[in-house]
């Protein structure tokens, strides 16, 4: 790949840093902003490519919405964009998580901010409508895969495993499309298929282990590398490790941990900050935020050269196309669930809808409609 021109690095710079600021709401409506950021605003790829890109995040154990930017980076700046998209998306999420991290030890709780996400999480609900929308019209090619998309979504729904649901989708798609055409295997050896995840779960320890920074470092590095899966996934592997198996948090504390990771923007793996400040001060935060997105910078940076090749196989193509929709099933639910808890009220719904049509019928950056959902909660608190 040619070396980048200055130009197309600040590019990069400037619209994953913007992103990092504004993308509330977790993985969905940070890959809805990304799309209108990198498909419909800039042209820097198209709708069928940043699917492959998608699907590929969905496949790989660690934060999605971080490995999409990673990708997206890479894909238009080589190495340095790899590095700065990713490092820049993570960066204001972790920085505000600091800021929390120090009022809660100082204070004891954390600063009331639920004004300001009352108007953000209608304009989300918008933005994450429209880009599943414009997703479908690339992914769903067909009546078939409709009905994969829509049986992964019921079974979510149903509670299967999201890991499991989503290999599942992609395999199933992918024998169907070989049955029909009586494929080779090719290059079927050379899919980088993650293993599945490690089990979450283990027994609790009658006495705190002593607190360390390299065991901090050791327990998060192994969390990045082996989570597939949202918020709720994390929670699960937090609790075996830091409250079961180390000691060294409550359960309240995991629970304001992960609320924090919720309600800034940025991707949610940023709880890590949380925690290692709450464990180790300044250089447990730092050294937890490192370990726990290292290994997504190590999987795109492995992934990444393979997608071209991989694009040439038949196989390959019918997996990504089955993981594709699977993947776009589950951002559909995700939508919902998120649209019943964070449109309460009827000012909500006139927010969600004049989000909406503004997306639609004028295209108008998404970035600005957050802020201003954001304003219109201030002024709601205020004037209330």
């Amino acid at each position: 790949m040619e070396t980048p021109s200055r130009g197309r690095l600040g590019e990069v710079a400037a619209v994953f840093l913007k992103l990092g600021v504004v993308a509330f709401g977790g993985p969905a409506a940070h890959v809805a902003l990304m799309r209108q950021e990198m498909v419909e605003r800039r042209r820097w790829l198209g709708e069928q490519d940043f699917l492959d890109l998608f699907g590929a995040a969905n496949l790989i154990p660690g934060p999605s919405s971080t490995e999409m930017a990673i990708f997206l980076g890479y894909a238009r700046a080589g190495w340095p964009g790899l590095l700065l998209a990713g490092g820049l998306f993570i960066l204001p999420a972790m920085l505000l998580v600091l800021l929390f991290a120090w009022a809660y030890v100082r204070f004891g709780s954390l600063p009331q901010v639920g004004w300001l996400l009352y108007g953000i999480k209608p304009v989300i609900v918008a933005v994450v409508v429209d880009a599943v929308l414009g997703l479908a019209r690339t992914a769903v090619k067909g009546w078939g895969l409709a009905a994969l998309g829509a049986a992964v979504a019921a079974l979510y729904l149903g509670g299967l495993n999201v890991v499991l649901l989503l290999f599942g989708a992609a395999a199933f798609h992918m024998l169907v499309s070989v049955a029909r055409r009586g494929l080779r295997p090719g290059l079927m050896a050379a899919l980088p298929l993650a293993a599945g995840t490690a089990g979450a779960g283990s027994a609790a320890v009658p006495a705190a282990v002593p607190f360390a920074l390299q065991t901090l470092f050791l327990t998060f590095l192994k969390i990045g590398a082996v989570v597939f899966g949202s918020g709720y996934v994390l929670l699960a592997f937090l609790r075996a490790d830091f409250v079961q198996r180390l000691g060294w948090l409550s359960d309240r504390q995991l629970i304001d941990a992960v609320a924090v990771g919720q309600f800034t923007p940025g991707p949610v793996f940023t709880t890590a900050t949380f925690i290692g400040y709450l464990t180790g001060g300044l250089p447990g935060a730092l050294l937890a935020t490192l370990a726990i997105f290292l290994p997504s910078f190590v999987f795109v940076a492995a992934v990444y050269p393979l997608l071209p090749r991989l694009r040439g196989s038949a196989w390959v193509r019918a997996f990504l196309d089955g993981a594709n929709v699977a993947a776009l099933g589950l951002m559909a639910v995700v939508t919902w669930q998120l649209g019943r808890a964070g449109i309460t009220d009827l000012l909500g719904v006139a927010l969600a809808v004049a989000a909406f049509g503004l997306l639609r019928r004028l295209r108008i950056n998404s970035a600005w409609l957050v802020l201003a959902g954001g304003l219109a909660g201030a002024l709601v608190h205020l004037l209330g």
